[in-house]
């Protein structure tokens, strides 16, 4: 890591950055690394509801460095609320550049995530 700083949360999803999801000059585009932060999301949202979630909100993300090509994504999970039927994620990306053995923190977001029922409705989280 560069600044001494540590990802926040849970290890939640791993992944590595792929020629086909880059533009001509090798930066990832962040709809990637924004899905692989929804997809972590509703990894860690599903195993606290015990079944299915949806995305209902992502709030705050900003980009602070790019994700190359290479790069290993790492996305951190950690829930910071979780009421009725909702859970909210804080949700960090950190880019393992290991051709300079660094770890840096790309970008995070908050998480909205909604329990549903069979039906496709909204439906309590269980009690922990």
């Amino acid at each position: 890591m560069t600044d001494g700083s540590k990802p926040k949360g849970e290890l939640t999803l791993r992944t590595l950055a792929m020629p086909g999801d880059a533009n001509p000059a090798g930066d990832i585009f962040g709809g990637w690394v924004m899905a692989q932060m929804d997809l972590a999301s509703g990894i860690r949202a599903a195993e606290r509801a015990r079944g299915r979630v949806v995305t209902a909100a992502v709030k705050e993300m900003a980009f602070q460095l790019p994700v190359k090509i290479g790069d290993t994504l790492s996305v951190y999970t950690d829930i910071d609320r979780v009421g009725r039927t909702s859970i909210t994620l804080h949700v960090e990306a950190w880019a393992h550049r290991s051709r300079y053995n660094q770890m840096e923190k790309v970008t995070a977001a908050t998480f909205i995530m909604v329990a549903l029922d069979e039906e496709g409705t909204p439906k309590p989280v269980p009690e922990e």
